[in-house]
């Protein structure tokens, strides 16, 4: 099992005063005061975003061949828009909008209705940029799209390619543009669906509402339990069916591994995965939600177990945000959000400053992966910059695609 993540051998906590007697490089990062940590963040993410938005091409292309945000160019307008954000300059949005125009062309032609793997997701940042540009008529035009798309026949319940995924994107658009902009005639029945089908494969059973992806019972953020459930707490839910999610969220709990990890799937007796994608870290990001929603300490606690075992076995061989260590810091940005303690900010900190320091020597030597597609954002460097982008201002980070 070691073999897919380094020893994490980082002091669990330290006090900031830029004094440290370790020789290593990595130890003298963590006792740097924040403020300046997080400048040195800031330098490398603009450097990585400019080597994103070059090898991506898109710059130059009117057509994008992958309009996903998973690993195509949607994530590489997402991770302009996020560089806008910080840095206030404008040529990131517009260049944001072009992006976009290239996926909007592309994603006419998806199956997929997600925010991250599909049309949704070009639509409902199209237009967050649009009123951000101040233009009406660009704005109108991917709304209107937006509520063209239709859920085709057979569609999955889960995050990826699913129900979820549509859902989340209304919410987005209700954040972002205003309440209502999705109203809930256009999600009431796909709620109605997602609990219906929820508790049909629960068949009564100690978990209540379950769910498959290819054949099985997924538990994680992307293709499971975590990932449904984290949507539909942003519902409007009825109070059975809201009993339904924090029971479902209970048995999860309750059938974690005795380390504190959790089956990637019903049954699984392999704790081996510690992703955003499957194991604690997505799961962790929905328990810290849940802890918001429903006010129950159960769930903070257990979100906080789940993040031990994200800091024991989370700094994995990959550096992306789905399975690698740039999603995994989130669950200590999460519980930062949530409970203002230090230590949590520190290990996102650690995490961070443990990309900065090695990730590019680690990736030539062979010793960590770059993703399959390296400067995606959910499985390359985009992934890692987002991250540098978000540790300037923690309390404002959110997991891309996930948290609202």
């Amino acid at each position: 099992m070691a073999d897919r993540f380094f020893a994490n051998d980082m002091p669990d906590f330290v006090d900031e005063t830029e004094i440290t007697v370790s020789d290593s490089t990595l130890h003298k990062l963590l006792s740097i005061p924040y403020q300046k940590t997080a400048e040195r963040l800031l330098r490398a993410a603009l450097e990585l975003s400019d080597s994103v938005v070059k090898e991506t091409g898109i710059r130059y292309e009117s057509h994008a061949k992958d309009p996903t945000l998973y690993t195509g160019a949607l994530g590489t307008a997402f991770l302009l828009f996020k560089k806008y954000q910080v840095t206030k300059n404008h040529s990131d949005l517009n260049l944001c909008r072009d992006v976009l125009k290239a996926c909007d062309s592309a994603s006419r032609r998806s199956r997929y209705v997600t925010f991250i793997c599909g049309r949704a997701g070009v639509c409902a940042l199209g237009a967050l940029v649009a009123k951000q540009l101040g233009d009406g008529k660009l704005l109108d035009y991917y709304l209107r799209s937006f509520k063209e798309i239709t859920l085709p026949a057979g569609v999955p319940n889960e995050l990826l390619y699913g129900r979820a995924g549509y859902l989340w994107a209304c919410s987005f658009l209700n954040k972002h543009i205003g309440e209502g902009t999705i109203p809930s005639t256009f999600t009431d029945s796909v709620v109605k669906e997602v609990i219906r089908e929820g508790r049909q494969l629960s068949n009564n059973g100690s978990c209540p509402l379950m769910y498959e992806w290819h054949g099985k019972k997924y538990w994680g953020a992307a293709h499971g339990l975590a990932g449904i459930m984290h949507v539909l707490m942003d519902m409007e839910l009825n109070p059975e069916e809201r009993e339904y999610v924090k029971g479902t969220l209970f048995y999860m709990i309750k059938n974690r591994f005795p380390s504190g990890n959790y089956p990637s799937s019903e049954n699984s007796d392999t704790d081996r995965l510690v992703h955003w994608c499957h194991g604690a870290p997505g799961i962790a990001l929905t328990l810290v939600k849940a802890a918001q929603v429903f006010g129950d300490e159960q769930f903070l606690r257990a979100a906080v177990d789940a993040a031990e075992v994200v800091w024991n076995r989370g700094l994995l061989r990959r550096v992306g945000i789905c399975h690698g260590i740039s999603g995994n810091a989130y669950v200590f940005l999460s519980l930062y959000r949530l409970t203002g303690k230090a230590e949590y900010l520190y290990r996102a900190k650690a995490f961070a400053c443990f990309l900065l320091d090695g990730a590019y020597q680690l990736v030539a030597k062979g010793e960590m992966h770059g993703g399959d597609h390296p400067f995606s954002l959910f499985e390359g460097k985009g992934g890692m910059a987002y991250l540098f982008l978000d540790m300037t201002s923690p309390n404002e980070s959110r997991f891309p695609a996930y948290e609202l």
